[in-house]
């Protein structure tokens, strides 16, 4: 095995190729490499390590955090996220775990045709090819190199990061995949599968031993490298993780290892558990994050406003080491327009949706991340200051006469203008459902509109906000509960969206108080399969989409117990917030007076600031674009006024349109069964939950097979 990954995936990922040290280039092949010659200078090292940032962004951006299987699983498979304008079979079957654990779908499945393009390029392959050229460091740093009273602070620095960067990797292969192979050194040849608690414990021991090598994050190099504050978040993310429940195959992992959730049953060979010494690892995790918390180095936390943080992921349009967000603990470094490293696939997977511009506007946005729609209107807060900056219910449309009829008659150029995202199954601006309006292009100093996925807009991998809600979490499952840690902690995230501080908080309360700071971002699926919430919050979800929809059916309407309204349709008009005298297109957040359940505008101004963290960019105040992006006449009516987004209201309002809005979810059920009977299909909320992904027929080379009824046969 260890051959096929050096041979195949190390090849793939090019991190040799991309060395500047060539001495141990021109060796016949990498599985021949030795630790001894890749490490035989301090330059031939930082040169290793620089290649290995660089793939890790790769696979970053293509695999893990902004696409591939983040992008068909993570940021679509919760309660709060999940695809939208699209019914793709193969997605859908991972992403409601194989439609329920059903044996003729579980056993039918493979990545090649349903997840992914390519067997090499996988994320499988990707990340094994990362862990194993860390390995050269792990293995070739030696303690002698370390003590050198020359180089020996460097060479702590690189092994340091090259530990970080190994249990990173093995962080998102587990996530995924479960049992992997354990690759620890060059000398490993592993003849079978690993149970992923043994992974754990050898990745906890490494960042142990390394995690005081690196830099604090006020002397690190930038947030863009690892530092010793992401050494320590990393080991309470890994540790938290360990010990919270997953679908373990017993063929792999004995049960007397594990405790079952009381609440589940059995599946397909594998049980939903946790390790019988989870206390164990959350007393790891506890430590861990409460340095960070108490340690920030570079890091601040804004504690009176949600949207600095991707307000400052937008201003940073220059690339290379400028200004990361002021809560980043790591941002993988996204540079606008570069052709190697440009690549934002975050703004353009889970972003604001954009139809795309020609040059004329913002590119597309897909906007695969859709928020469902009874979360949006029943679960969250409406004083909740996050609200309107993870959901959003306008994207961007090209030629926008063509879905707005105040436009109809517009003669003036082509440029992108805000629209309403129906319900219809359409892609990016076209439709889609309400989506997640923290990537929003829109919102840079300076869009790039000449090509898509190339907008700079960093990917955000950790910052403090985690940290806060992983130590409350922590407080909570240690050996000794910290109650007062736990709810300060909570409270910090909590009181910065509005709503107040809590003097004692459960288990419950910090998994939701993560799915609000987080929602529309992908975080919420693992969450809630780690803590053991996954059935539970699915089954609610599901329930109340059941009732919003039925509603809809009867009277034309549903209330929620927040008080909010959801009707069969909304009123929009095409204003210039200019003319309002809004100084900006951008909207701002909600203002405090509207954050209330059922709030309904009272005029024009107030219909286009609510919902707030919405509109379009100000082209027209921007002289270094040509003015195509706004034509000869101006831009007038580039936003939308809404009204009886949260009200049902059963007159059209003066000089408003009048558009299909609840009732276009109620269609959508009625012909293909998307909004209520796609949502987590098949499952019964209490059988093991089969997510992870099966191993490829190239990673079962030896005899290996797959577990939990996937085909080991291809």
């Amino acid at each position: 095995m260890r051959n096929k990954i050096l041979g195949v995936a190390l090849c793939t990922a090019g991190l040799l190729a991309m060395s500047s040290c060539s001495d141990y280039l021109e060796t016949d092949s990498p599985s021949t490499i030795t630790a001894k010659v890749a490490t035989s200078s301090l330059d031939g090292c930082q040169s290793i390590m620089d290649g290995a940032y660089t793939s890790l962004h790769i696979v970053l951006r293509d695999q893990v955090f902004a696409n591939g299987l983040f992008y068909a699983l993570d940021a679509a498979g919760s309660d709060i996220e999940r695809h939208g304008g699209e019914q793709n079979t193969g997605r859908l079957k991972a992403e409601t775990f194989y439609n329920g654990g059903d044996n003729a779908v579980i056993s039918t499945f493979t990545v090649k045709t349903d997840l992914s393009t390519a067997d090499e390029k996988t994320a499988f392959y990707l990340l094994n090819a990362i862990i194993i050229t860390m390995n050269q460091l792990t293995d070739g740093i030696t303690e002698e190199k370390m003590n050198d009273a020359k180089d020996g602070n460097a060479y702590k620095e690189i092994y340091g990061q090259a530990v970080c960067m190994k249990a990173t990797c093995y962080r998102e292969i587990i996530k995924y995949y479960g049992d992997v192979f354990s690759v620890f050194s060059l000398n490993d040849n592993p003849t079978s599968l690993s149970s992923r608690l043994d992974i754990y414990d050898k990745v906890i021991a490494e960042l142990q031993k390394a995690k005081d090598l690196l830099p604090d994050l006020k002397d690190a190099k930038s947030k863009y490298h690892f530092s010793k504050q992401y050494a320590y978040a990393l080991l309470g993310r890994i540790a938290m993780e360990a010990a919270g429940y997953q679908t373990y195959r017993l063929d792999i992992t004995d049960a007397s290892r594990l405790e079952r959730h009381p609440e589940y049953t059995d599946a397909h060979g594998a049980a939903y558990a946790r390790p019988v010494n989870y206390k164990s690892y959350y007393d790891i995790a506890y430590d861990a994050f409460k340095f960070v918390a108490e340690n920030p180095g570079a890091v601040t936390f804004d504690a009176n406003d949600y949207t600095t943080f991707f307000t400052q992921l937008h201003n940073n349009v220059n690339g290379g080491e400028a200004d990361p967000a002021d809560e980043s603990i790591f941002e993988d470094d996204c540079v606008q327009g570069s052709t190697t490293s440009g690549n934002s696939e975050r703004p353009y997977a889970i972003g604001r949706p954009s139809t795309g511009s020609n040059g004329y506007g913002v590119c597309k946005s897909y906007g695969q991340c859709r928020i469902n729609p009874a979360f949006y209107y029943g679960v969250f807060d409406p004083k909740d200051k996050r609200r309107d900056v993870s959901c959003t219910v306008t994207g961007s449309y090209l030629n926008a006469k063509n879905v707005r009829k105040d436009l109809a008659s517009y003669g003036g150029k082509d440029c992108t203008y805000e629209t309403i995202l129906s319900f219809q199954m359409k892609t990016s601006g076209d439709g889609g459902g309400i989506a997640c309006g923290k990537f929003d292009e829109n919102r840079q100093v300076a869009p790039y509109y000449t090509k898509q996925r190339n907008s700079g807009i960093n990917h955000p991998y950790m910052r403090i906000s985690e940290v806060y809600l992983g130590l409350a979490e922590a407080a909570l499952m240690k050996t000794s509960p910290d109650q007062s840690t736990a709810s300060a902690y909570y409270n910090k995230t909590h009181q910065r969206a509005g709503l107040g501080t809590k003097n004692s908080v459960t288990l419950e309360d910090v998994v939701d108080e993560r799915g609000f700071e987080f929602a529309g971002e992908g975080d919420r699926r693992w969450t809630l399969i780690r803590t053991g919430f996954i059935g539970k919050k699915a089954k609610a979800i599901k329930e109340l989409t059941k009732k919003m929809i039925d509603g809809l059916k009867t009277d034309g309407k549903y209330t929620f117990e927040n008080g909010n309204t959801i009707g069969n349709y909304i009123y929009y008009k095409g204003v210039n917030p200019l003319d309002l005298n809004m100084t900006s297109r951008m909207t701002g957040p909600t203002p405090d007076n509207m954050r209330v359940a059922g709030f309904e505008p009272a005029n024009d101004t107030e219909a286009t600031q609510f919902p707030g963290w919405r509109g379009q960019h100000d082209w027209d105040k921007d002289a270094d674009y040509p003015k195509k992006h706004y034509g000869n006449n101006g831009f007038p009516n580039s936003n939308v006024a809404i009204k009886g987004l949260f009200t049902n209201i059963t007159t059209t309002p003066d000089g408003y349109y009048q558009m299909d809005w609840g009732k276009g979810i109620v269609t959508q059920e009625d012909t293909n069964g998307f909004y209520y009977n796609d949502l987590f299909k098949g499952w019964n909320f209490t059988s093991a939950p089969i997510y992870l992904v099966p191993l490829s027929e190239n990673a079962l080379i030896g005899g290996h097979k797959n577990g939990y009824d996937f085909t080991s046969t291809f």
